[in-house]
């Protein structure tokens, strides 16, 4: 943490500087990383430990873990691969009817969108091409399932997909999208002619898609209605037929159906754009999708053009090594199988009960600002005390990742080759989607062990639907975790990412469900007022932040939710760790430091965001990450405590102690 720092600057002018100065000064980025941060350095561990589990399976483990073993040797043999080449993808194609743009005699009269729809449930690929499709929990009544619609997928950022090819990264993309078709055996003239009506065809799509500024108000996207009167308000499409060839033959849908219909006015402005497109166009786009969802699981020459592209848009020059590409790809098409390999061998368990006992603390501190602000009126504080009191924490891992049979009931139907790594990405994909199908009439456990058995993940998550924060495994250790050392440090790391978690229940977007995680309107209108006024000051203060890396503006409503969450959070971690000093007495100096153990806990929180970053990744954060720039959730936050302000003595008027600051929580 010391070497990090660079003590040459006053910690009052800039204190991201001060905490990671010399970090940012003495770290090289790896050629095949976008940063380096403690995330990436925990990751690291996490995936050599990862690789040694998965390498070490013998035929003597049971099932899930010999299917993880085969599936990492499927992406390890690449021989196999290249010597399989296009064809597992042409046998794809074909099942889809053909590429127009490979095929002279496609007949137009023979394909409708919606059996791509159809075809892609068929093979365990994406429904959301034209729009989104989900199983979702009903955001009003979290005990039951509903099917939502919404706007379609996009596959570049709307940001860039509405300048068209007058933006680097849409240029860049439509190079890309060419070379791949020659690769598969398109006409050059042919492909930049019929990919250029592709584009436009999404290019359109992104123009009636609304951007995130104005979707982040939940009432305003529920609009519930039958399946029946669907099919009035919308009639060019069959919806009864649409809902049932994606669902069957698990699910029926019957015209009484509710449906959450998210933006209308997309769905109107889809029919139109069906309506007036040509079907080669349509195909095109719908088989270029699935196309370009694939090519990470093919031949090296598609591989190259695509890290070509990459290279340009995020600044890594080479491709992670082959057996990290697939420890992250087994991760995350078997994380049962991957965390329960985890937990198992890796995991201290004391870890488990320290970070039980912070979270008690840390929201303990939180009802205590709830309690104190002065801003709510009584009935709406109630119901916010309820809301914190009724959290549930779901901390490390499920206990079922110790259950063997468990493991083995979740995989019984999945089967993987050692030599077929394309088939078995779809046999993942369609356990996956089978599973969302089979509990879609089930009443909702809002605990179900298979959500949360993905625990060898640097993260964590706050689920405003059910009112619950999840740590997985992989986030307690390393920068954020320790129990051997300083508790200032654990408080000012993993206690701020604790703290951030819990203010994602009050920020604007969590703020709108209620202690059981139902979207309802439980707030006094005047108190909703006076919050969305300190929100507001929050927008202007990160909108008003230039990153001067990159001469770009942040996004203040993008990255509201995020912004005050790490402002609630760093405040309550600090309060919990003064109370921590309470009960257990103040701690020691470390030796040889000038610094007391209230400095060392802020340059500890500051130190979990040290970050060295290309600039090609971090403008694409900017305009696409809900999270603010590593160096103003350091600056941001910390300027608007009072209590940094005193520990370090910072005059005010100070750059981190400003005299106007913003307060929500």
């Amino acid at each position: 943490m010391l070497s990090n720092m660079d003590r040459t600057v006053d910690p009052c002018d800039d204190f991201y500087e001060f905490a990671c100065g010399n970090f940012i000064r003495n770290t090289m980025i790896p050629d095949d990383q976008q940063s380096v941060d403690m995330f990436t350095s925990i990751d690291d561990d996490l995936q050599r430990q990862l690789r040694a589990s998965l390498e070490a399976v013998t035929d003597k483990d049971i099932k899930p873990f010999r299917l993880a073993n085969a599936f990492y040797q499927s992406c390890m043999n690449q021989t196999q691969i290249e010597k399989l080449g296009l064809e597992p993808l042409m046998k794809v194609l074909r099942i889809l009817g053909g590429w127009p743009i490979l095929l002279d005699d496609w007949n137009a009269e023979d394909h409708d969108w919606k059996e791509y729809v159809y075809q892609n449930q068929y093979l365990g690929y994406s429904v959301n091409y034209f729009l989104t499709m989900e199983l979702d929990v009903d955001p009003k009544n979290n005990t039951r399932r509903l099917i939502a619609v919404d706007q379609a997928w996009l596959s570049v950022p709307r940001e860039f997909m509405m300048e068209g090819l007058s933006h680097e990264i849409v240029k860049l993309y439509y190079d890309y999208m060419v070379d791949i078709a020659v690769l598969l055996g398109a006409d050059k003239e042919r492909a930049i002619r019929e990919l250029g009506d592709v584009l436009d065809f999404e290019f359109q799509l992104a123009q009636m898609s609304k951007p995130e500024e104005e979707r982040r108000d939940s009432f305003k996207q529920y609009n519930p209605i039958t399946v029946s009167e669907m099919s009035k308000k919308f009639p060019s499409i069959p919806w009864l037929e649409y809902f049932n060839k994606i669902m069957s033959p698990l699910v029926t849908v019957s015209p009484d159906e509710w449906i959450i219909v998210k933006e209308p006015d997309f769905i109107h402005q889809l029919e139109d754009l069906l309506a007036r497109t040509p079907k080669r166009v349509i195909g095109n786009y719908a088989v270029w999708r699935v196309v370009r969802d694939n090519v990470d699981y093919l031949t090296e020459k598609l591989r190259q053009r695509k890290q070509l592209f990459w290279e340009r848009v995020s600044g890594e020059t080479e491709r992670e090594p082959r057996w990290l590409e697939c420890t992250r790809l087994v991760s995350s098409a078997l994380p049962i199988s991957v965390g329960a390999m985890y937990v198992r061998k890796y995991f201290d368990e004391d870890a488990k009960n320290n970070a039980m006992e912070m979270v008690a603390d840390i929201r303990k501190q939180f009802r205590v600002i709830i309690e104190k602000v002065d801003w709510m009126d009584e009935q709406t504080r109630s119901a916010a005390i309820e809301k914190i009191d009724a959290m549930e924490n779901l901390i490390a891992y499920p206990d079922e990742l110790l259950d063997d049979s468990k493991l083995e009931e979740y995989y019984e139907k999945l089967e993987i080759s050692k030599d077929a790594l394309f088939d078995n990405l779809i046999a993942v994909n369609l356990v996956a989607s089978n599973y969302s199908l089979e509990r879609f009439r089930q009443p909702v456990n809002k605990t179900d062990w298979v959500d949360f058995g993905d625990a060898a993940v640097i993260n964590a998550f706050y689920l405003p639907n059910e009112n619950s924060m999840q740590f997985p495994a992989g986030i307690l250790q390393g920068q954020f975790f320790n129990k051997d050392r300083p508790q200032y440090m654990n408080y000012g790391s993993i206690g701020f990412v604790i703290g951030h978690e819990i203010t994602h229940g009050f920020d604007d977007q969590g703020s709108q469900y209620d202690k059981n995680g139902n979207l309802a309107q439980w707030w006094a209108q005047q108190t909703k007022e006076k919050f969305l006024k300190k929100a507001e000051c929050i927008i202007h203060q990160y909108d008003n932040y230039i990153d001067d890396r990159v001469g770009l503006k942040l996004n203040g409503i993008n990255t509201q939710g995020e912004n005050i969450a790490d402002n609630g959070g760093i405040k309550e971690a600090y309060m919990a760790y003064k109370l921590w000093v309470e009960r257990n007495g103040p701690e020691p100096r470390l030796p040889g430091l000038d610094y007391s153990p209230e400095q060392m806990f802020w340059v500890s929180a500051a130190n979990s965001w040290c970050a060295k970053e290309r600039t090609e990744s971090l403008k694409l954060n900017i305009f696409t990450d809900e999270h603010s720039p590593s160096k103003f959730r350091v600056i941001g936050p910390l300027s608007n405590v009072p209590d940094f302000a005193k520990d370090f003595n910072c005059p005010l008027g100070s750059k981190m102690n400003p005299v106007k600051k913003c307060v929500v929580w």
